[in-house]
Parts: C-alpha cells; structure tokens; sequence
C-alpha cells in the first residue's frame, strides 16, 4: 500500500482536514445519517454506491480480468434475470455469496473448487498465477471488487413478476455482505481435540489515493481460512471471516452479531488490520473513540464507539494476547512491537495528551494503541465483546501487519502497475508472519495454562 502513514498517524499530525486533503477525500465528508437520508449509502437501493462507482475505473477492471473474476457480476446479473420470486432471490444471494468467498479462499490457497474443509496449511510461495499476466493468488483484490460488481448488479435490479421495494433488496445486499466475507461459514470439528482460533481482516481502503491497494488483512483471511497448523499445542484450525471499512455497518452491529457466538468456541481470537510502515505491532489498548478519518464510501464519524448498552460502556479494553511471547518470538523478517502508546483527554482535563505507557485513570480515549479508525473500533468491539460475555481469560486482541508496498520504481499510482515482485513478496512474507504470530501465541497461551 502505498501511503507511509495510517490515518490515525497522520491525523494526529495533521488533523482530519489535512488528512483528507492529503488523500483526495472531502474534507468534509457525509454522516452517515445524511447518507442513508439521500440513498448513497451502503443499504440503499437504486444508484451505485461511492465504492461502487470505483469499479468502472481502469485498475479495478484490469485486476479483476487478469484475476478471472471479471465473469463474476454479468453472472450474477444473468441469473437474478432468471429469479421469478423473493424466495428463489433469497438462495441465489446466499448460494453466489458463498461461493464467491469459497473462489477467493480456493484461489488464495492455490485450490480448486472443493467443499470446505479441515487443511494443512500450504507452504508460503510467491510467483505469479495460473496464465501469463495472472495476479498472484494470494491476492485480495479480486474478491473486494467481484464483490462489489454483484452488489451493484443486486442494487439495478428490477424483478419480473413480483415487487422487491427497498427493505426487501436491502435484506438481500445484507445478505450478500454476510455470505461473501465468509462470516456466516465460521466452522469447527466435532468431536475433534483441536484448538480453535478465529482471525477477521479487512477490505483495502483509501482507494480514492491509490486503487491499486491491496490489505494484508484481507489477503491473510483468505490465505487461513480452513487451514489447519500443526503446533507444540497440537493441532489448531483457524476459520477468518472478513469485514468492510465502512463506519455504518459497525454501527449496526457486524461485529458483534458474527463473533458473539464465536467467542465463546475458540482458543484465542484476533483482529487484524493494516498499520504502520515496516513493523507489526500488538496494539495493547483500544479506545472507545471514532476519530472521523473517510471510510471507503466517503463518511465521517466522530464521537464515542457505538456500542449496546452504552451506560456500561469503558473507555478502554486491553488485549489478552500472550503480547510478550509474541514479541520475543522470531516469527519472520518484519519486527514485532509491543504497542502501548493511547492518546487520553485526562481525568478532570479537556485537552487531549498522548501517552506512551497507556491510559491513566478515569481518562476518556482519543485513540487507542492502532489509532481512531476502524481498526482500533473492530478490536475496541470484540475484546468489548469478550469482556461482556464473560470471557476474560480468552486470548484475544489485535494484530497490525506492516503497510503493504510495491517495489520502488512502481509506488505512484500513476505507473497503473497493479503488481510487481516486491509488492508480492511482502503479501507472502506478512501473512506467513500472522500465521506464525497465531501460532505462537497458542502455544504461548497453552504453556501458560490458558
């Protein structure tokens, strides 16, 4: 990815206007609530969504033919023409939406079209794909803009024969959301005595600098989903599931309605998302602060993480990773940082303080460890979430890999190079790390009783 700073970097160096400036966002970009109002949001029916209109430009297009998932939407398209009843739309959504999660981790695993199940995990090869001038297949793009190429399709639609209205097509985008980040195919053995460990990543963003970017995240998700490592604790099955950068579907509850019956099945959990220049840090606190930085469809939202029950609501959550362990470990080229640094507005103060070693008592959050966007919220959310059922004990917390970049001749978007060697060697190297950051951190959390 080309930008050497995360949003929440530059936005505590720059603020959000300098912020958006710098990266071609509006300065003062929609709510979300004046977006759901003029139908541009990510629910709405009719006209494509902001992330939609980006598919009809050059890089996205040459990434999903070079990726064979340009066929994926005009198929779609074809067989919702097919569909004579809200029924028959219902099981097309869910059977296409699955199956285009089930195309990418196949892909992203060097796999063909099979039933999902329990697999060693594949060595880490870079190289290129199956024809001359194919993405290589740990690529995470294809399925971020397949994706959206079906939502827009499913957005146009008019059925023959029977009347859709917008709550109707909306429950239908929502469930193509759902099925196509692999949310609702989270899958443990039986029976089987086998660690159980969940890993979610995220869809690329700032797409409007560079759409050529890739997430690390993303690409990891794909690369472990269904995968099974064998370990010093035994053997461990890691399922993933993946979430979109946008604020209003955390707002709804993503997060929470795909983990809360997760959390309480697994061994250890973590989030993971990309951060920083060079290093992967283990983010030690999350704050309960939306910092405003433009999500992929151009929304702003600032104020306190959104959260049920919100009187109970603290300012912090703290990671239960084995951070220590995972820090000292060699778990591949790039270092590993034990991230303790938050930004407070102290008890009984007004302006915001960043702090090195964490918050202070009674402080209210500016910024957790990874920052105010939605990276600190999906962390903030589910070790929230952790917490409230009772699971204080579980490993759980979040991991920023390094920014994902293309080698030096090829950084300015302008080149329209959508790949080259370097780019694919540190989306090797950095899911290769995740894996053994899990890794370690079972075998850490087994050695310590937990």
């Amino acid at each position: 990815m080309a930008p050497s700073l995360t949003p929440a970097i530059l936005g505590r160096r720059l603020g959000v206007v300098g912020v958006a400036l710098l990266l071609g966002v509006s300065a003062s970009p929609a709510t979300a609530d004046s977006a759901a109002e003029s139908g541009s949001g990510s629910g709405s029916s009719g006209a494509p969504t902001v992330e939609e209109q980006r598919l009809d430009r050059a890089v996205p297009q040459e990434i999903l033919r070079r990726s064979g998932f340009d066929g994926v939407a005009p198929g779609f398209a074809r067989d919702l023409g097919r569909v004579r009843s809200y029924k028959e739309a219902e099981r097309l959504v869910v059977r296409q939406g699955q199956s285009l999660w089930r195309r990418a981790v196949e892909r992203a695993q060097g796999r063909g079209p099979q039933k999902k199940e329990g697999r060693e995990a594949l060595p880490w090869k870079g190289g290129g794909g199956r024809r001359a001038g194919d993405l290589s297949r740990d690529d995470d793009r294809p399925l971020y803009w397949a994706r959206l190429g079906m939502t827009r399709a499913l957005r146009a639609w008019e059925p023959r024969g029977f009347e859709l209205g917008d709550e109707r097509r909306q429950r239908l985008l929502g469930s193509l959301e759902t099925t196509s980040r692999g949310q609702d195919t989270i899958r443990y053995p039986k029976g089987q005595r086998i660690k159980r460990v969940l890993v979610t990543g995220f869809d690329p963003f700032t797409l409007d600098r560079d759409t050529r970017i890739s997430n690390p995240s993303g690409a990891t998700a794909l690369a472990l989903d269904g995968t099974v490592v064998r370990t010093a604790a035994g053997p461990v099955r890691i399922e993933t599931a993946m979430f979109p950068v946008r604020w209003t579907d955390f707002a709804e509850g993503e997060v929470e309605r795909t983990l809360r019956r997760q959390l309480p099945r697994v061994d250890l959990f973590t989030t993971v998302s990309q951060g920083r220049v060079g290093k992967f840090d283990i983010e030690r606190t999350n704050g309960a602060w939306r910092g405003g930085f433009g999500d992929n469809e151009n929304l702003s939202s600032t104020g306190v993480v959104p959260v049920a029950d919100p009187a109970s609501q603290p300012q912090w959550t703290t990671t239960t990773l084995p951070y220590k362990d995972i820090v000292a470990a060699d778990t591949g080229r790039f270092p590993v940082y034990d991230n303790t640094a938050v930004t407070e507005i102290p008890a009984g103060g007004t302006t915001p303080v960043q702090r090195p070693d964490g918050p202070t008592p009674g402080s209210a959050a500016r910024a957790g460890g990874g920052g105010d966007y939605l990276s600190n919220e999906i962390a903030y959310r589910a070790t929230l979430l952790r917490d409230r059922l009772g699971l204080r004990g579980l490993p759980g917390g979040h991991v920023h890999t390094p920014v994902l970049q293309f080698g030096a001749g090829n950084t300015d978007p302008a080149t329209g190079k959508v790949t080259d060697e370097e780019f694919v060697r540190n989306r090797v190297d950095i899911i290769a790390q995740v894996r053994k950051i899990v890794v370690t951190g079972v075998e850490a959390a087994e050695a310590n009783g937990r």
